[in-house]
């Protein structure tokens, strides 16, 4: 009986105890049919240098419908069941669920026992969504001590337009829909992201657009007249009531990622803005609390890249520049490096963060770009640019896909984005390098999105205790 009860051996109470952990073997990647001819995918990835299949698919998982458009995943568990708060000491890291963004259907993946070759063991159907929360298209998965998190970004009716969009919580054993998570919403409107500090009791949320803004593509007139999301929430979290709002500038438009610190003593984060309308910038934002109030500050920018008109989609012509459409950024589980993915210009920033009000530029990588078209150093072309992120959580490995979203993609690479998944190595001392050696092509039928890590990575993780 009490070896049931002992805690999964790949949670870690510190993010410096989970940095020394055993390299991963597996990633798992979520592959989604752009014209939704065929049903999405979960593709299990060799990532372990000293096999001869590395850098190969072994396997692939089709789900039974069409139409859902897998974007964001997450597990089931992780290191948030140390909290002292959890009552599940007996739970795994084991399932991983994965929603349909446009479905708003919700699989239940099991990884066990063997992890190279998961099952789909239930799956929840968006009636079941709808009635039990009120809302649609469920998008980002955190598991936290009481269960696992979904967020939103549809409310209810057909258009997901009729209320505004939030979180709810499934139970992480039975895989039951519990309900709304907020009792007090405040003037929240709009959803993306969210991610929170354990101990310290808060949660903070991004914006991106409701449904008819990113379901058929950009809505230009939308982006033009700063429609999109451009704030970011503060809630408290077990009184799961909304304490304040930051609104970055209406020319911030779309305030997508959250990235906390992972040791809780320290209550800082960043969030990436996709883009300025005033001058086509993209920007990383720092938000801290003092004196218990939040704020929130840009710390960082980077600047469009003109090009010529010939190179560049309808969309940008007018412009004569590539945006660079911050799509994703991810933290080191050091809280060192800031990874910052620049789908439009074909780039992958590495930033140190030592001191968060001033980020500094260690390292890029190129590869794919609307104007650039760099290809990888394998030789291959790589569509898209980098976008959904993930890192090791010895903080030495960086892997990324290059598909945003399948009508978003289109706009901006009409010749398409065929999946792909790279990694870059990151030195010791700052700085990154592309793989050569590491290049997935998941085919022309499939877009590649977000990466998970068997074991945890560092956009999967809460931590309940400080590193020593």
């Amino acid at each position: 009986m009490l070896e049931t009860l002992r805690p999964d051996p790949s949670f870690y109470p510190s993010p410096k105890l989970a940095m020394e952990a055993e390299a991963e073997h597996l990633s798992y990647t979520a592959l989604l049919s752009p014209d939704r001819s065929r049903p999405d995918a979960l593709a299990v990835v060799d990532v372990d240098p000293a096999s001869k299949t590395y850098g190969s698919v072994l396997h692939r998982l089709d789900m039974p419908h069409a139409g859902d458009e897998f974007h964001h995943f997450g597990w089931n568990a992780c290191s948030s069941a140390l909290s002292p708060l959890s009552a599940h000491a007996e739970l795994r890291r084991r399932y991983l669920i994965i929603p349909g963004i446009r479905s708003s259907r919700i699989y239940i993946v099991d990884t066990h026992p063997d992890p190279a070759a998961p099952k789909l063991v239930k799956t929840i159907e968006p009636e079941e969504v709808m009635r039990k929360t009120g809302y649609s298209r469920p998008h980002t998965v955190h598991c936290g001590p009481e269960g696992v998190y979904l967020s939103t970004l549809g409310g209810a009716g057909e258009s997901g337009t009729e209320g505004p969009p939030g979180i709810f919580i499934l139970d992480c054993q039975s895989f039951e829909i519990l309900g709304r998570w907020e009792i007090d919403r405040g003037p929240q409107k709009l959803h993306y992201d969210f991610w929170w500090n354990l101990p310290r009791d808060y949660m903070v949320s991004s914006e991106w657009g409701l449904p008819p803004q990113f379901e058929n593509g950009i809505v230009p007139e939308d982006l033009l007249g700063n429609k999109y999301g451009h704030a970011l929430h503060f809630w408290d979290l077990r009184d799961r009531r909304h304490v304040q709002t930051i609104d970055l500038g209406a020319n911030h438009q779309m305030a997508l990622e959250i990235r906390p610190a992972h040791d809780p003593v320290r209550e800082y984060g960043f969030v990436g803005v996709v883009i300025d309308t005033t001058n086509l910038e993209a920007s990383i934002w720092t938000w801290y609390r003092e004196n218990g109030k939040f704020h929130a500050r840009k710390t960082a920018t980077i600047p469009p890249e003109p090009a010529d008109a010939d190179k560049l989609p309808p969309l940008l012509k007018g412009f004569g520049a590539v945006p660079p459409l911050i799509s994703d950024i991810d933290l080191s589980l050091d809280d060192r490096y800031l990874y910052v993915a620049c789908w439009g210009t074909g780039e992958l920033r590495q930033y140190d963060v030592s001191d968060p009000m001033k980020p500094l530029l260690a390292g890029s990588v190129r590869v794919g770009g609307i104007a650039h078209n760099t290809p990888h150093p394998c030789g291959k072309a790589f569509d898209g640019g980098p976008q959904m992120t993930e890192i090791s959580r010895d903080g030495k490995r960086v892997y990324f896909t290059n598909s945003l979203y399948s009508t978003w993609d289109t706009q901006f690479y009409p010749n398409g984005v065929r999946g792909a998944q790279a990694m870059c190595k990151v030195n010791p001392d700052g700085g990154i390098t592309l793989d050569p050696d590491f290049y997935v092509d998941f085919g022309p039928d499939y877009a590649a999105h977000q990466i998970r890590l068997q074991g945890g990575d560092c956009s999967t993780d809460s931590f309940c205790y400080p590193s020593a």
